[in-house]
């Protein structure tokens, strides 16, 4: 068969969504400022939202392909941005073509949920929107202002408690090295303060990479911002690790960790550590940074 649904850019999706069937119904990112991010700088356009007949020629081809999946995840960077009209009429043109589908995941920015209401996400959800992906990158207010994501950490709780009550599971990436050098303590500490209020079915966590195509490269240049250490961040994520009490699936997966590693907190939190610990006993700083050195895409 030959595969001709139209995706754009390089596709990104969460590591454990890799048993989803993917469908492209939005390319590139409403915001697109993040200081650290270059995930969509190869494409020509800022966002845009896939035409409705595109969308349903790739959900016929789906149909042929994996008639029987139970999983749908739609790409692009915040297809959650759509109107809640333009998401139902997605959700009921999927299930038209996936008799068997269960649920439709999606990255999502904080800033996405803000205009819809509690009724409107209750409906989303009951036609299928949950698993929602949202790279909050962290809570500390310093750091995602300096990082220009858009959002406060009150933001975060606000709209995150809208997805709880409207029972749309939801999933957090956390960003191990934004706060920059010595400044990771205390940005942890808010973070897991923040963290702590909510119920995320997974928190996923990826290492800053700085590219030199990215804003934040131009700011080290400027000295307006200072790298951690590989060693830091690794002790930077086993504070976070210390300091969540919530009841979570912690997952440090995708090419950005030099180590992949998963676990159930609070009841493996100490096996989380012990399993960082024994990366700083046997690595040295310079092996760490040659993986990142060397690590041209994620």
């Amino acid at each position: 068969m030959v595969i001709i649904m139209n995706f754009t850019g390089t596709i990104w999706r969460p590591p454990y969504e890799a048993w989803s069937a993917l469908l492209q119904v939005t390319a590139g990112c409403t915001h697109h400022n993040c200081k650290f991010c270059t995930l969509y700088d190869d494409l020509p356009f800022k966002f845009k939202m896939s035409s409705i007949d595109e969308i349903e020629s790739d959900l016929k081809e789906l149909s042929e392909m994996s008639p029987n999946s139970l999983r749908l995840f739609l790409t692009g960077a915040n297809p959650f941005v759509l109107s809640t009209d333009k998401l139902k009429n997605i959700a009921r043109l999927s299930k038209q073509y996936l008799q068997k589908l269960d649920s439709i995941g999606c990255f999502a920015r904080i800033t996405d949920i803000t205009p819809k209401s509690i009724t409107e996400l209750k409906e989303l959800r009951t036609i299928g929107y949950n698993r929602i992906t949202i790279g909050v990158e962290t809570g500390d207010d310093i750091a995602l202002e300096f990082m220009n994501k858009g959002y406060s950490s009150k933001d975060i709780l606000l709209q995150c408690k809208k997805l709880e009550e409207a029972n749309i599971d939801y999933n957090v990436f956390y960003l191990t090295g934004i706060y920059g050098k010595n400044k990771s303590i205390q940005g942890v500490k808010n973070t897991a303060n923040i963290f702590n209020q909510l119920h995320p079915k997974i928190i996923g966590a990826s290492m800053l990479t700085v590219f030199n195509t990215s804003k934040l490269y131009s700011e080290i240049q400027h000295e307006n911002w200072q790298e951690e250490s590989e060693i830091e961040k690794l002790n930077e994520l086993k504070l976070l690790i210390e300091n969540l009490n919530i009841n979570t699936h912690f997952a440090a997966l995708g090419s950005s960790n030099a180590f992949n590693f998963q676990g159930k907190i609070p009841n493996e939190k100490q096996k989380l550590i012990e399993y960082i610990d024994s990366i700083l006993s046997n690595y040295t700083e310079n092996q760490l940074k040659s993986y990142r050195t060397n690590l041209k895409h994620l």
